[in-house]
This record gives C-alpha cells, sequence and structure tokens, in this order.
C-alpha cells in the first residue's frame, strides 16, 4: 500500500484563509484588527528568518504586525520593559518573543512575563497548567497544527491509539495533552522508552517529535497508521543538504495509512496555528466568539 500524503502547505493555506476571513469579519463588523508583535533578540539567521516569514503572513492575512528587533546585548531589565509595554498595549493581541535568546536572558522568565492572554506561544506556565487540566487556554503552534491534521483527516479521534516520541515542553507534552482532549489512549515515548519499536507499533496515530534524522523506520509503523512527522533535520546525503523528518519517509510511507512529508507537513502549520492563536486571542479580548475550527 501506498500512504496518503498529509500536505501541510495546502493545509496551511486553508487555515490562512480561515484566519482571514475571520479578520475581516472583525474589522466590519466590531471595529477591530487583530495585533500580533514579535520580539527579536539578537541577529540568529534562522530567527531573523523566521521573524520576517511571520511578519509577511501577518499582514497577507490582513492583520497588524508590529516587529520588535534588539541588539543582542539588550539587558534582561530593558527586554522585560518592552514586554511590559506591549502587556499593556490594547492593539495587541498577540506577543512572541522568537527564541532561542542570547545566553544572559532567562528565557522562563521572559516567557512567563507575557501576559498568558497574549501568550500566542502557548508557553507561559499558566497556559501550560489550563491545558493540562482540561481548560480553555493559549495553545503551543506545532501541535495545535497536529491536531488539526489529523482531525480533518480522521473526523473524530476517539478511541484511537496515539504514541507521541518525545517528551519536550514545546511539541511532545501539549502534543499528549491534546489527544487526550480528544479521547485517545496516549503513550509518551522517548529515548529510554523499553521496547520502544513494539510501543510504536501498536499505535493508530504516531507522533515523531524526537529531534533525530529518520529515527522512526518503517518497520516500527503499524499497517495503516497516521504518521505525524514533526522532525525537521539537516543532514548531508549525496554531497547535498537536505531536509529530513524524524521518521524514515520511504519506508514508513510504504506501511503507514497517511504521513506528513519533511518538508512541506508540519512545518507550515506552526506560523498559521499562530495567525489563528493571534486571532482567537483577540476574540477572547473583546468578549468576542472564538473562531471555530482554529481552536483546541
Amino acid at each position: 500500500m501506498a500512504a496518503n500524503i498529509i500536505d501541510g502547505k495546502a493545509f496551511a493555506a486553508k487555515v490562512r484563509g480561515q484566519v482571514a476571513e475571520h479578520v475581516a469579519r472583525l474589522k466590519e463588523e466590531h471595529g477591530i484588527t487583530p495585533g500580533l508583535a514579535v520580539v527579536l533578540v539578537g541577529e540568529d539567521p534562522a530567527s531573523q528568518v523566521y521573524v520576517r516569514s511571520k511578519g509577511k503572513q501577518t499582514v497577507e492575512v490582513g492583520m497588524n504586525s508590529y516587529e520588535h528587533k534588539l541588539d543582542a546585548e539588550t539587558s534582561e531589565a530593558d527586554l522585560l520593559a518592552l514586554i511590559d509595554q506591549l502587556n499593556n498595549d490594547p492593539t495587541v493581541h498577540g506577543i512572541l518573543v522568537q527564541l532561542p535568546l542570547p545566553k544572559h536572558l532567562d528565557e522562563d522568565l521572559v516567557i512567563n512575563s507575557i501576559a498568558p492572554a497574549k501568550d500566542v506561544d502557548g508557553f507561559h506556565i499558566s497556559n501550560v497548567g489550563l491545558l493540562g487540566t482540561g481548560q480553555k487556554s493559549m495553545v503551543p503552534c506545532t501541535p495545535l497544527g497536529c491536531l488539526m491534521m489529523l482531525r480533518d483527516y480522521h473526523g473524530s479521534l476517539s478511541g484511537m491509539d496515539a504514541v507521541v516520541i518525545g517528551r519536550s515542553n514545546i511539541v511532545g507534552k501539549p502534543m499528549a495533552q491534546l489527544l487526550l482532549g480528544d479521547s485517545c489512549t496516549v503513550t509518551i515515548a522517548h529515548s529510554r522508552t523499553k521496547d520502544l519499536p513494539d510501543v510504536v507499533r501498536r499505535a493508530d496515530i504516531v507522533v515523531a517529535a524526537v529531534g533525530r534524522p529518520e529515527m522512526v523506520p518503517g518497520d516500527w509503523i503499524k499497517v495503516g497508521a497516521t504518521v505525524i512527522d514533526v522532525g525537521i533535520n539537516r543532514i548531508e546525503r549525496d554531497g547535498k543538504n537536505v531536509l529530513v523528518g524524524d521518521v524514515d519517509f520511504a519506508s514508513a510511507a510504504a506501511r503507514a495509512g497517511a504521513i506528513t512529508p519533511v518538508p512541506g507537513g508540519v512545518g507550515p502549520m506552526t506560523i498559521a496555528c499562530l495567525l489563528a492563536n493571534t486571532v482567537t486571542a483577540c476574540c477572547r479580548a473583546n468578549g468576542l466568539a472564538e473562531p471555530e475550527g482554529l481552536t483546541a
């Protein structure tokens, strides 16, 4: 069998279209324009690319984009003062501090200084706790994108056996919470899990988010399972730099029922869900109904 390819690029375009419709409605019916503020400290090349892309896509869906680029030597006090200013700015509905930060800055302190209602990355400890207890929260963008694609492909996830490989605070743990929220039976596995291949083989849904190139071979995948590959790893192959996931795509696609490619799978969904979270935050801030289909 050949797996169905879950096209994250196309799905992200669909989500951005839904976001643009909601933004237009907010402007027309309520005179409100959602605003996203992105803070970049230093000149990390990858971070600069991400910030440019976020700013471009924010404007394309009709939202206001506020970019704050600070020197790498910016003090913690100055960064926290900027975040406080954004917390109190009613035109800013979402705040994102691009990670990683320079080493002299405390990432946890910085993230937890963002107002939880504006924490569109979903990393604030309050949002982590709300998600973990099944309450309304801001949800991390990458897991939210994975959940959206799974819901779109399967409809109901109720009763499915899901294995999340990876226990990071950014993807693995919140992904498990979201799957639990949709009534899956969830196992969080990792590099030290005993009999990891056998654990993965029982799963109807496999979410690989461990950060190891092609760690999961096809023979770990149950025939007909759905594979969501969160990994983005740059390796050298045949003298060229290529991007691969945490799953060996060719062998897994021969057994899976559906699979996300790398690139073009989960990656495009992350920014799309950032935009969706900003609209959700804007609606909550103004006591309006949340956009259907764009939240967990």
